[in-house]
């Protein structure tokens, strides 16, 4: 075994809730920031619950919604419904329509959602000329989930041009089957596969635990609770997760981009830098790069992007994150995968599910009840 060193849970139709925080305290980081960017949130467009967006063919920014429609974004605004699977999820619990991306072509289209039985689910579409062809729809993974929480759902092509899954740990409360440290199931998993290799995916020759007869071929890093959110920096390729707690510390964890996979971020023996329940410390857990508690009003971290936009320069290379129930937009500004200043960007977006990243750089807070900001400058 090669090793170095949310999903907010949703409730009801509209919102969600952690099942599970928030001073800017960390073990090893500062609490004050030097001067923080000045940033504004600009209304531009209301969605049906947007649970997650994408950069999309012609410079558009395609939104999905938790009902199960999916709309693209542009300067005149929403469009209408580019695909409506509402008829094969339901919003009940964590479940819907939970992740979207492109390959880097626009070639190919992924979507993650929960079907009605609740089994996570990854289906692909082929693109061309910038439209969803939907008879070439075909399923490339399933996950049963034993509870209607902490399904993650979250998708990302990494730079590599693989496909990443993220997996919470499936579900209830302190992880009582051990998904989180077990290598024998998908559940409680950051996975990475090759959609096009194979039918239905490949598993890359250079995953790490592809010898491992006792770990699943698809498991990239784990120990994950609730992976809600995780993006890779467009400017390096280090990967950043948000990773909802239990009932006391948020983490967000990070891996550079020369790791070669295997990270064992701690859940469910660790909570972010604290044993859980009185948890073992595996002699290969990577600790978060960030952890706030819930002392204040957070209570389910929304992992975000490093700002690799050109509106606002004094953001550039800054991780910004949110957490949903304090709505407030933070940034970590970091250095050799150490976190050196906590910035509050003086921003609420509400209830913050998720963030976007136009093909441009620029950021969008994305909040269950409706509205997608854009990050400008003040």
């Amino acid at each position: 075994m090669r090793v170095r060193t949310r999903s907010t849970a949703i409730i009801g139709t509209v919102c969600l809730v952690a099942s599970l925080a928030l001073t800017a305290a960390s073990a090893d980081e500062p609490t004050a920031a030097r001067q923080a960017p000045k940033v504004a949130l600009k209304n531009v467009a209301t969605a049906q619950n947007p649970t997650a967006g994408a950069a999309g063919p012609g410079g558009k920014l395609w939104i999905a919604e938790r009902p199960g429609t999916v709309r693209t974004l542009d300067s005149k605004g929403l469009s209408k419904p580019v695909l409506d699977i509402s008829a094969e999820t339901t919003t009940d619990g964590e479940r819907g329509l939970l992740g979207i991306a492109f390959d880097r072509k626009f070639a190919h289209f992924y979507i993650s959602f929960t079907n009605l039985e609740g089994t996570s689910t990854v289906d692909e579409f082929a693109v061309r000329n910038g439209r969803i062809q939907p008879q070439t729809r075909r399923t490339v993974l399933t996950q049963t989930q034993p509870y209607p929480n902490h399904n993650g759902g979250d998708i990302k092509i990494g730079p590599d041009g693989y496909l990443y899954i993220a997996l919470g740990d499936g579900g209830s409360g302190g992880d009582p089957h051990g998904n989180g440290q077990n290598l024998d199931t998908l559940l409680g998993k950051l996975l990475r596969i090759d959609p096009r290799g194979g039918k239905p995916y490949a598993i890359p020759r250079d995953n790490p635990f592809v010898n491992d007869l006792n770990a699943k071929d698809e498991i990239w890093a784990y120990g994950l609770r609730n992976p809600w959110r995780f993006s890779f920096d467009a400017g390096t390729g280090d990967l950043l997760i948000g990773d909802v707690g239990q009932n006391d510390w948020e983490e967000i964890d990070w891996a550079p981009a020369s790791s070669m996979g295997g990270e064992n971020y701690g859940w469910g023996q660790m909570e972010g830098t604290h044993p859980f329940r009185g948890g073992t410390e595996p002699a290969n857990h990577v600790p978060p790069v960030h952890e706030y508690d819930r002392t204040n009003f957070g209570c389910s971290v929304t992992g975000g992007y490093v700002y690799r936009g050109k509106a606002i320069p004094a953001l550039k290379g800054q991780y910004v994150f949110s957490d949903y129930c304090d709505g407030t937009v933070r940034s970590l500004r970091m250095k050799n995968g150490k976190v050196t200043a906590v910035n509050d960007l003086g921003v609420n977006g509400g209830e913050v599910i998720s963030f976007a990243q136009g093909g441009n750089g620029e950021l969008y807070v994305l909040a269950i009840g409706g509205s997608i900001f854009r990050i400008d400058p003040a």
